[in-house]
């Protein structure tokens, strides 16, 4: 028998939050919470980092200190090369692997993908060791290569655009040939402009995932001049240096900034590159 709610219950249910709703305001919360505390931190001289007072004065003393004490900018310069090299050789490793993948009669081909897919189940710390005396016998340890090589030929990457390319009518493709365009001008003129919501995807997790890379950079750097912001806020936090919390969480929030303006600014483009990408 169909049960048909009253009004005044209909009503009374839209008000009451549902318990998904609930529970993803708690969890959002909990995520948070570091964040509003690290400002709080960040903001308010030491002796208010335990002391919520609403009237506490407000300094930037805190950034001041920090930038003062370690060596941001080349922290910024040695991140940004890194990344900026690290995602546009994931760009062209990628793009032709997955071309290749996605159009060409190669023997074996879905076994090679398979293989390539493996990479995703295997965590990138088991390969450290492997990584190093790789790195170290190329002459690459302590330098922003040597960083970011391990790291060109993704199988994310490759996934992505490989799934993507092949959404793209054939037509296309033949109608390129007519005009009288070779394979890599089909490619370039035909495949990559119609994947431009999956470059952008999977741009921003990559930026996001080499910006906040730690273990490795850590292992295979050595000195300022190739060392990343993550690992030199790690090395500036450490407890032997003597660095009060206040001035730690100004650091913190430096080095996440630019990540969390980029995110603020390019949160809607963000979410549509992703659902244009999940539907192709």
């Amino acid at each position: 028998m169909n049960r048909t709610l009253s009004p005044a219950a209909s009503r009374f249910a839209l008000r009451v939050p549902s318990l998904e709703t609930t529970a993803a305001w708690l969890l959002a919360i909990i995520w948070i919470f570091p964040l509003i505390y690290a400002i709080w931190a960040a903001f308010h001289p030491p002796a208010y980092m335990v002391r919520f007072d609403l009237f506490a004065p407000l300094t930037l003393d805190n950034f001041v200190n920090a930038w003062a004490q370690a060596p941001f900018a080349r922290y910024y310069l040695n991140t940004f090369l890194l990344v900026t090299g690290v995602v546009l050789a994931q760009f062209v490793v990628c793009t032709l692997a997955a071309f290749a993948f996605a159009r060409f009669p190669i023997p074996g081909k879905d076994i090679l993908f398979m293989l390539v897919l493996i990479q995703l189940f295997v965590f990138p710390e088991v390969l450290i060791v492997e990584n190093y005396r790789i790195a170290s016998g190329l002459g690459l340890v302590d330098t922003i290569t040597g960083i970011g090589l391990p790291y060109v030929a993704s199988a994310f990457g490759i996934f992505l655009l490989r799934q993507t390319f092949k959404t793209i009518p054939r037509e296309l493709e033949e109608a390129a040939r007519v005009e009288g365009c070779g394979w890599m001008a089909i490619l370039l003129k035909v495949y990559v402009p119609l994947a431009k919501p999956t470059y952008l995807a999977y741009g921003l997790v990559s930026i996001s995932h080499h910006w906040n890379n730690f273990l490795w950079p850590l292992v295979v750097t050595n000195s300022v001049e190739s060392r990343p912001l993550t690992v030199g806020l790690g090395i500036f936090s450490a407890p032997e240096t003597g660095v009060n919390w206040a001035t730690v969480s100004a650091a913190t929030l430096l080095s996440i900034a630019p990540l969390l303006v980029a995110f603020l600014l390019f949160q809607r483009q963000f979410v549509q590159s992703f659902l244009r990408a999940g539907i192709r």
